[in-house]
């Protein structure tokens, strides 16, 4: 294999990326152990009480980081199969979770200190479409899965009934069920993850929460990070720095000029940041 770093040798990284989080899980596993090795041997119900929370944080860190390293082998496996085959696309980190979180598409939304979406992680097209009509709209399962800092999930006629707007044009591109659940953190939420028509039990099962912690806790919120997971992300940077050239030429609030551009870009039938960058490029006026 070639040593060329992260960019240069995607398949190594994920290898020494896998083994990483699982030296970071037999760490905080050892950890546990000793906690509750002194609870055993505690003679105080207080100080056994403080060694079992500490044990219990332990293995909860513990089994996010298996959980990330679980999702590393999964995307080494599919890199090692790939092998820069001619013609054929990469693979993306997004794939191996959606599949993990038993779907066949799933997107991770980055939210910030205000809830306005930063940046999306897709693992195909179907996934991407409709997390961008999330965008559009302002409504659908990503986003009150942000706003409540809990888990959604609906299925049919339901899909329309919760959200007027993004029911009826999800449904048009063949997606029945959503559901997604939050990603956060010490009680702040920094995105959501979200899978579409996951397999019956996939979305209510605790291995989709397990795989957002994981994904919080292990990847997004990493030192080192996943640059295979941001080399299919979209920032969401060039629609706000469109919002406030809109906002300063139709003299109208940002939030106000923000939503002028989805209009027109769910209008259209095309991506926000398409609108957003014929208007930075001064193609496109608004107004």
């Amino acid at each position: 294999m070639a040593s060329g770093g992260e960019a240069s040798d995607p398949l190594t990284s994920a290898e020494r990326r896998a083994a990483a989080a699982r030296a970071r899980s037999a760490h905080e596993a050892s950890r546990a152990e000793r906690h509750e090795r002194l609870a055993g041997e505690s003679a105080g119900e207080l100080l056994k009480d403080v060694h079992l929370r500490i044990a219990a944080v332990h293995r909860a860190t513990s089994a996010c980081h298996l959980t990330a390293a679980r999702l590393q082998d999964a995307f080494a496996l599919k890199l090692g199969t790939w092998a820069g085959r001619p013609g054929i696309p990469r693979p993306l980190f997004m794939t191996g979770v959606a599949e993990a979180c038993g779907s066949s598409s799933a997107a991770l939304t980055l939210v910030g200190a205000t809830f306005d979406e930063l940046a999306l992680a897709a693992s195909d097209e179907p996934s991407r479409a409709a997390q961008e009509l999330e965008f559009l709209l302002g409504e659908g399962p990503a986003r009150d899965a942000t706003s409540t800092v809990g888990p959604v999930v609906a299925t049919g006629a339901a899909l329309a009934e919760r959200w007027p707007g993004y029911g009826p044009a999800v449904g048009e591109l063949g997606i029945a069920e959503v559901a997604a659940v939050p990603l956060s953190l010490a009680g702040s939420c920094v995105g959501a993850l979200a899978v579409y028509d996951p397999a019956p039990g996939a979305a209510k099962s605790t291995a989709f929460a397990e795989i957002a912690e994981a994904l919080t806790r292990s990847v997004i919120l990493s030192p080192a990070g996943v640059p295979d997971l941001y080399d299919g992300i979209d920032l969401r940077a060039k629609v706000h720095q469109a919002a406030g050239m809109v906002s300063v030429q139709l003299e109208c609030p940002v939030a106000d000029a923000l939503e002028l551009i989805r209009a027109h870009a769910f209008a259209e039938g095309i991506p926000a940041h398409r609108v957003a960058e014929r208007i930075l490029e001064g193609e496109l006026r608004l107004g």
